[in-house]
């Protein structure tokens, strides 16, 4: 339980002082989402696009008022044995058969969140509850992009079990708000069905865990070029002195690691596409164009036509069509 307050307690620092993956990722990958999505879904997504990216973040905004949102956001797989992202079982009832639900509230539990979070937005748009979908579509969204990082795979989230405490919000959000206009944003995918959205969870899981080995030992060799005066700068913040990363280093280690963060938010938004279009399919796809309130007209399709030109193209910032940047820019 101590573990756990501890972790919530980090996690809401982090979300208030850094803005995290959950900003500016999280907006960026449901907007490509959409585009992704077959005609029959994509022209009530797109209506509803601003909602959808405004409302990623929220259940990053639940954890000031709910104890246990935390848990949701993360699986600390090394907590679950050895080689638990390939041992632990696929359904949230065996995992609490096998490890306790205590555990799992401690540890984190993402991948059993997704497939819950599938489920209800499955069962609303069976309903045809217009509110529900866009709920449900934007917090599952949340949770499969939380699943596609690495260090929300670790006990060693923060780096801070290796000495490189701030590794967390560098990684995921420092780096992506320093380098995003460099980032391919386009990918040829198209959503598919998800015949097993646990294993496909699960295998999003694995490979988020795959990658840590790179994410603790890029900063090391990027570290080599610096020394703490030139790796870190110190802020006042509130009257307090905060020590962060320098713009310098962020670039450095961001070169040595890649097209890591660029490839795994990629691999968010293809995912966010698959579940999306999987909980449709299961409800029987229904016709969402009768949850309009107005038609789809011709203005409407002209901006999506322009706007999927502009993702093909690569091309979303420079028409400056993309959401999240613009948000930013708006707050600024």
């Amino acid at each position: 339980m101590k573990n756990r307050l501890f972790r919530l307690t980090f996690l809401l620092v982090v979300f208030v002082v850094f803005s995290g993956w959950g900003f500016l990722v999280h907006r960026t990958t449901h907007q490509l989402a959409v585009y992704q999505l077959p005609r029959p879904m994509r022209s009530f997504f797109y209506s509803n696009m601003n909602y959808l990216v405004e409302h990623s973040v929220r259940p990053d905004q639940r954890r000031s008022q709910d104890s246990s949102e935390a848990s949701k956001h993360f699986i600390d797989l090394e907590a679950f044995g050895d080689s638990a992202a390939w041992k632990m079982p696929l359904t949230w009832n065996e995992a609490v058969k096998r490890y306790t639900k205590d555990s799992l509230l401690e540890y984190g539990y993402v991948p059993y969140q997704v497939i819950v979070t599938k489920n209800k937005l499955t069962e609303a748009f069976r309903s045809g509850n217009k509110d529900s979908i866009l709920f449900y579509a934007a917090d599952l969204g949340h949770y499969v992009g939380d699943a596609n990082v690495p260090l929300h795979t670790s006990l060693n989230y923060d780096g801070q079990l290796t000495n490189q405490k701030g590794l967390h919000s560098l990684w995921e959000s420092m780096i992506p708000e320093l380098e995003i206009d460099q980032y391919n944003l386009y990918s040829k995918h198209k959503a598919k069905y998800l015949s097993d959205p646990e294993q496909a969870i699960w295998d999003a899981v694995r490979k988020a865990h795959t990658l840590l080995p790179d994410v603790f030992g890029k900063e090391i060799s990027a570290t080599k070029g610096f020394v703490d005066s030139t790796k870190f700068r110190v802020q006042v913040r509130r009257g307090r002195e905060s020590k962060s990363f320098t713009t310098a280093f962020a670039k450095e280690y961001s070169k040595q690691l890649g097209k890591t963060i660029n490839e795994q938010l990629l691999y968010s938004a293809k995912m966010i596409a698959d579940f999306w279009y999987t909980a449709w399919v299961d409800a029987g796809k229904p016709d969402l164009s009768l949850l309009s309130t107005k038609p789809f007209g011709d203005k409407e399709k002209d901006d999506l036509k322009n706007e999927l030109k502009a993702w093909r193209n690569n091309e979303l910032l420079k028409k400056k069509l993309l959401i999240s940047r613009k948000q930013v820019a708006e707050q600024q």
